[in-house]
């Protein structure tokens, strides 16, 4: 009895250090750090997070809290700002990242992990690339504003819906002068 209970415990402490040894979030903060070497060509950088009130977020159409929308810094000079987010295609969720400007215009998108079979499509540039020099003055609808991809339409539409609300709520706070 006191052989297969240690038995118990040390298969279950392998799998607990194997899955923690494994931290997507981990993972997903590499290739942040990655798109952003890249999008503003440094290596060398300071990411803060933007504290935004309850009052504030209550307003918003996305929630943005300081673990999913951060400022990017240089020698305590603006760069510009991240939004890590999670849109839901047809049976699981994605993350994507958005890179802005200082003036709030996307310089860049992108598609960090897709966990599904089929509406890998999405994260191909050429889609991708009609949401670049965009900002909060623009609109962002399906298939009107943004053309669909064939192959991937829940995960677009899905992914279009969240800029949307993204830009929304980016408006919000530039009103409110938080941004």
């Amino acid at each position: 009895m006191i052989i297969k209970n240690i038995k118990k415990i040390v298969l279950i402490s392998i799998l607990v250090f194997i899955t923690s040894s494994f931290s997507i979030p981990k993972r997903i903060d590499t290739l942040i750090q990655k798109e952003i070497e890249r999008t503003f060509n440094i290596k060398s950088f300071t990411i803060k997070p933007i504290d935004i009130t309850n009052e504030i977020n209550k307003q918003l159409p996305l929630k943005i809290n300081n673990s999913n929308f951060k400022e990017i810094t240089v020698n305590s000079k603006l760069l510009g700002y991240y939004y890590h987010g999670k849109a839901f295609g047809k049976v699981d969720y994605f993350d994507f990242l958005v890179i802005f400007d200082t003036n709030l215009v996307i310089k860049k998108i992108k598609i960090l992990i897709y966990r599904e079979d089929r509406g890998s499509e999405i994260g191909s540039k050429r889609w991708l690339k009609q949401f670049i020099g965009k900002s909060a003055t623009n609109s962002f609808i399906y298939e009107k504003d943004i053309v669909g991809i064939s192959g991937a339409t829940i995960s677009a539409k899905s992914m279009t819906s969240k800029i949307d609300k993204l830009m929304q709520s980016i408006q919000i706070l530039s009103k409110n002068k938080i941004l």
